[in-house]
Formats: structure tokens, sequence, C-alpha cells
């Protein structure tokens, strides 16, 4: 059977998603319909999200999935436990998993407290998230072709699967894609943030884009480590000179035959492998 043809298993982990979270970012809105239209194409989809306080478990019919709990994910020597939920997309055949801590998500905002204050431990909360999430897959033991990393939160994984995780089978023949989109926090995470996203394995040159800790670094971050780079939106002048300066494959995201595009970009990537 033609590369093109086959049914492929594509991993999408976002940080934000619609009807999840409210809001109408880019981020959230393509988080929300990318995968489904993929899905419809007869491919195999999973999607990873945090399971961030505002969202509404009855609502949204959240539901622990118990055999995939029970995990710490250790970040500068504290565990930290990892709850998975799961629930379904209304009227799709979807379902998403929520990466879940009590500590991490359980507060009524995102990113920043009431008075607007960018959260003290966003970054240990991207790293638990990042690391969590891949810890999660292994747990599922589903082996993705595409590893699809949405928005900042995620940027990380991309480093991880190159350092830490580079050896696990689960893995081993996964292209991972880093979509870019605007900086999101004028913040940052942080002077120990390169120090802790580290988890003591990960050696400096290869966490050097993230020495900044801003929205920046963590873009530039996932566009080192990944195989290719989607361009989602007007994006930060040095994210773009990275961009217009790499060899990495780079697809310009449109609506217009958005399953495909993306379908042909995943089918370019795995073709290279091969």
């Amino acid at each position: 059977m033609d590369n093109t043809q086959e049914r492929k298993k594509i991993l999408f982990i976002s940080s934000e998603m619609r009807p999840f979270l409210d809001g109408d970012t880019p981020l959230a809105e393509i988080a929300r319909y990318l995968p489904q239209k993929i899905q419809e194409k007869d491919n195999e989809v999973r999607i990873l999200v945090p399971r961030f306080g505002v969202i509404n478990e009855r609502r949204n019919r959240l539901h622990e999935v118990v055999r995939l709990s029970g995990m710490n994910i250790t970040i500068d020597d504290n565990d930290n436990p990892l709850t998975i939920k799961v629930a379904s997309i209304p009227n799709t055949k979807m379902q998403v998993y929520f990466l879940d801590n009590e500590d991490f998500f359980h507060r009524k905002f995102i990113y920043n407290d009431e008075n607007e204050e960018f959260f003290a431990d966003n970054d240990e909360r991207t790293i638990f998230f990042c690391k969590g999430a891949l810890e999660t897959v292994k747990k599922l033991g589903w082996y993705p072709d595409i590893i699809h990393c949405q928005g900042w939160m995620t940027s990380l994984i991309p480093l991880y699967l190159k350092t830490i995780y580079k050896d696990e089978p689960v893995f081993s023949n996964a292209k991972v894609i880093y979509s870019v989109y605007e900086n999101d926090f004028k913040e940052d995470l942080g002077q120990d943030f390169m120090r802790k996203a580290s988890l003591n394995y990960i050696e400096d040159q290869e966490l050097e884009p993230f020495s900044k800790a801003d929205c920046t670094s963590m873009h530039l971050g996932g566009i080192m480590h990944a195989d290719a780079v989607v361009r989602c939106d007007d994006i930060d002048s040095e994210v773009e000179l990275k961009l217009s300066s790499s060899q990495k494959p780079i697809l310009n995201h449109t609506n217009d035959q958005i399953a495909d595009n993306y379908l042909n970009f995943y089918n370019s990537l795995l073709t290279e492998k091969e």
C-alpha cells in the first residue's frame, strides 16, 4: 500500500482546546478542528491537554481513567501525582485525555491569577504537562507515527523526545512537529527554568534555546528539537528569523483543505524517515 494511503496514528498534544476552554484563540480553535478532520480521513487520533481548573468536569463529563492514573512526575526532587481523565467531544467520535494534578491545575485561572499576575509555578506546570504527556503515551502502549505539539506549553516535548525518551520503543518511529503561535505572555518562567526542565539528565547545550525562559525562548526551543514546524500566526520577529534560516520542513497553516494539507505534510516527514 502506498504510504499516503496508510492509516496513521497521530498524537496531538495541545495546551488549549475548545470547547473545554472558553475563548477564541487560534490555538484552541485549531486544536479542536484539526484532529477531527484528520480522524475523518480514516486515521487514528489521540489528544492530550492540561485539565485546567476552569474546565467544568460535570458539564464536560470528565471521568478518571484509573488504569492510566497513579504515576508521579518528579520535578526538582518533588513527586507530583498525575491523574488522567477523559471526555468525548460532543457529536464526534473523539476522546480527549486530560492531565490533572491538584497543586498545578485546581485553580480557576489558566496562566494568570485574578490580578493578571503570571503564576509563579508556570515553569513546573509546563514541565509536569510535557513529561506527563509522554509518560501517559508510554502507559497507553500506543505507538504514534506523528506527535504534533501545539502551543508554548508543549515546547519541551520535542526536547524530551530527542533526549530522555530517545530510546523508548513507543516513540522510536515517531516524527515530532511543533506549531508556532504568536507570543502569549511577556513574563518569563524564572531563572531556575532550565535547571528544572533538565530533569537532572539533559545537557545545557540542549537547553540553551530556552535560556531566557520567555515565550520567544519556548518557541525557539520547540523549533530546535522538532523534526518540522507549522507557522500558525503572526509570530515574534526573532522566532520568524529562526524559521527563515531553518532547514526544517515548514508548513504555513491555512484553513483551506486543512486535512489534506496536514496529511501531506505528515506523509512527507514519514517518507523522509524511510
